[in-house]
């Protein structure tokens, strides 16, 4: 579901021809459809609208001034992960009573910034953790609230090593036995109210399952609890939602409220209150990478498109394995992908590495990809790129990082200007 089409073989962003917007501000480039970043969100919040949702943007996913102002204005909520995040939703305008702060390294400096800007809650990550942020909330003079993040330890939610985080052996959270202990500790602290409980089981889930096993144990905690006096008032399920980066490939948002919904409307009922998470699911497909090929090169059997992007501005092909859709601007006729998907059905393809100009032999975009022929010259677009693209972004090799353009219809504004050698340096002019 994203405004991302082809037309007179052309690829579009919303009404505006992808190659005007390469021509306008040069490439490498990162391209956002806003009406893209607008449906997401609002499907989303309409599919668990019975729970009610406070839905908070995974700032860490995409975190443009820009975009998360555009998801602020209509309500949204924010997770961040550390203060530059904190300060990025106040900066867009964000209901700061909406924010949730996950991380397991919150400095104290952080800590104060946080409780300053009266946050809605942190999410606990560990029983050292508490201890500072309520010592600090004490020191304030203020009472902040804080949601146990548990690991419900999920065997099946089949996601990459790099991105699981719902299993005993992470440094994120604790286990349910030890959340046990943890709420006969420190539950009835008044500088740091323990009243929620957090789960995020890791990122992309292709299936409700996973959510479904995990708020069944994340509810039975919360009933014993409750037993034995002490007020859960909230739970937050975190994201991990999947996004398309094959046509068809991830479930309908209804698809996964169908099978949460009904477990988590009782303790709505209750009073309680559900947070949301989404971050990959909102941003991955309303953003593309535009790139330019710059030279061919065979290479014993192996043919290279060697482009002016690469790892430095998007690393999860390498350090994930992850697999991206990526198909020239224009095309033949005959070479209008009918859809993203890793098995097309198309003649005349060519087996190509699609690689970038960084000194590393993992800095590829793409192995053994079958792509329509391409010249020097040519505008290659890098789909579901919206998501962990530039936030992830180096100046490795000393190359300056690309602009952001937000597209509106037939639009297009820069959100972020391109980098300058100058800009590389500036922070060292000491």
């Amino acid at each position: 579901m994203d405004h991302f089409t082809y037309r007179d073989n052309q690829l579009y962003c919303e009404n505006t021809p992808v190659s005007a917007i390469a021509e306008s501000v040069g490439t490498p480039a990162y391209v956002y459809s806003k009406q893209t970043l607008l449906d997401h969100y609002r499907a989303i919040s309409s599919a668990f609208a019975e729970l009610d949702p406070v839905v908070c943007y995974s700032i860490k996913s995409c975190g443009n001034l820009h975009i998360v102002r555009l998801l602020a204005e209509q309500g949204c909520g924010m997770d961040v992960v550390s203060g530059g995040e904190v300060f990025r939703a106040q900066e867009a305008g964000t209901d700061m009573s909406k924010v949730v702060y996950a991380g397991v390294g919150k400095t104290d400096d952080e800590i104060e910034q946080a409780i300053t800007a009266d946050i809605g809650w942190f999410n606990i990550e560990s029983e050292a953790e508490f201890e500072n942020i309520a010592l600090i909330a004490q020191r304030l003079g203020k009472q902040a609230h804080g949601a146990l993040r548990i690991n419900p330890d999920v065997a099946d939610a089949r996601t990459h090593a790099k991105t699981t985080t719902g299993s005993k052996e992470t440094k994120f959270g604790v286990d349910i036995e030890r959340a046990r202990r943890f709420f006969h500790a420190y539950g009835r602290n008044e500088s740091l109210r323990l009243d929620a409980i957090h789960l995020h089981i890791g990122s992309p889930i292709y299936s409700p399952e996973p959510y479904v096993k995990a708020i069944t144990k994340a509810l039975e905690l919360i009933d014993e609890l409750r037993g034995e006096g002490f007020e859960i008032n909230t739970i937050d399920i975190g994201g991990g939602y999947a996004a398309d980066y094959e046509t068809g490939a991830s479930p309908a948002y209804t698809d996964y409220a169908d099978a949460i919904v009904p477990l988590l409307k009782p303790f709505k009922d209750d009073g309680g209150t559900v947070i949301l998470e989404p971050g990959r699911t909102i941003a991955a497909n309303a953003g593309i990478l535009l790139t330019e090929v710059q030279y061919l090169k065979q290479g014993g059997s192996k043919k290279f498109v060697i482009c002016d992007t690469g790892m430095h501005h998007l690393i999860r092909p390498t350090l994930y394995e992850a697999w991206q859709f990526i198909w020239p601007a224009k095309v033949a006729p005959e070479h209008v992908p009918a859809k993203r998907a890793k098995d097309l059905e198309v003649d005349g393809l060519e087996i190509s590495e699609i690689v970038g100009p960084i000194c590393e032999t993992g800095d590829y975009l793409a192995k053994d990809r079958p792509l329509p022929p391409v010249e020097r010259g040519d505008l290659l677009a890098v789909f579901s790129a919206g998501a962990y693209g530039m936030v992830m972004a180096s100046h490795y090799n000393a190359m300056p990082n690309p602009p952001e353009v937000l597209v509106d219809g037939d639009r297009f504004q820069t959100i972020r200007r391109r980098e300058t050698y100058e800009d590389l340096v500036a922070a060292e002019r000491v």
